[in-house]
């Protein structure tokens, strides 16, 4: 009576505890006690087996949701990242135009000036250095574009004037932007501006021609500094670049090719 009972499809779990039960009923009444031994052993084993594969399934659950949380998680990570690093592409090359301004690196002259310092600074007769000029402009750029003077003579501590000349012989109006620099490279952050025309956009009319001004001096500290020893030459350089939508001017100190 057993064997046919056992042989049948599986029930739910309501149906085949009754089932079970009946046969345990069965088996104490007739069945020899190795038989109903047997029958006993096989529904205390069945119905654990049944609750461990439930306290499975959710154990899983619970894990496939924490998973889930840790993956939203990282994502979010991830993109804030992604965004920040956009972010800091855009704002590398003004900040690092205004590092150079700062510091001079690159061989960019000092942007802005302490007015006490240059009221109060003695300059260093001693010394003189020749300040040449160069100027170039851009392949795309239609402008005429040179100094007013080859060179100059300085010592430190002394600010000076110079002047640049700009034309446009075209019949539009062109808008221009430059850039600079300072040979050697380290002399630059001696190099002090006080006024340029440098980074900002100048519009010029078709056959419009202006004087570019440049006040700068170099710093007494110039003399003190001995790598500057043996310099006694430098050269200040600007490149009119056209302005465009799009266009990048290269760092100072570097070019693009």
């Amino acid at each position: 009576m057993l064997l046919p009972l056992l042989l049948r499809p599986p029930l739910c779990l309501p149906q085949a505890s009754a089932v079970l039960t009946r046969c345990v009923r069965t088996l104490r009444c007739g069945a020899p006690r190795g038989l109903h031994s047997q029958a006993k052993n096989f529904l205390w084993r069945w119905r654990p087996q049944r609750h461990q594969a439930r306290g499975r399934s959710r154990k899983t659950q619970s894990q496939e949701e924490e998973w889930r949380n840790r993956n939203k998680t990282a994502l979010t990570y991830i993109a804030a990242a992604g965004v920040g690093m956009i972010g800091l592409a855009y704002a590398a090359v003004p900040l690092y135009r205004l590092y150079c301004q700062a510091t001079g690196l690159g061989g960019t002259a000092v942007a802005g000036h302490d007015t006490e310092q240059v009221a109060t600074m003695t300059p260093v007769k001693e010394r003189v250095i020749k300040v040449t000029f160069n100027a170039d402009t851009h392949a795309s750029m239609q402008w005429n574009f040179r100094p007013q003077q080859t060179e100059i003579f300085v010592v430190p501590g002394e600010t000076a004037l110079a002047f640049y000349r700009a034309k446009n012989p075209t019949d539009k109006p062109i808008i221009g932007i430059s850039t600079y620099n300072v040979v050697p490279f380290d002399a630059g952050q001696y190099f002090n501006k006080i006024q340029c025309f440098c980074f900002e956009e100048q519009r010029l009319n078709p056959h419009e021609e202006v004087d570019m001004p440049v006040f700068f001096y170099i710093d007494p500290e110039f003399d003190n500094d001995p790598r500057m020893a043996r310099v006694d030459t430098i050269t200040l350089s600007y490149t009119f670049f056209e302005a465009k939508e799009g266009q990048k001017l290269p760092l100072p100190g570097y070019s693009y090719s």
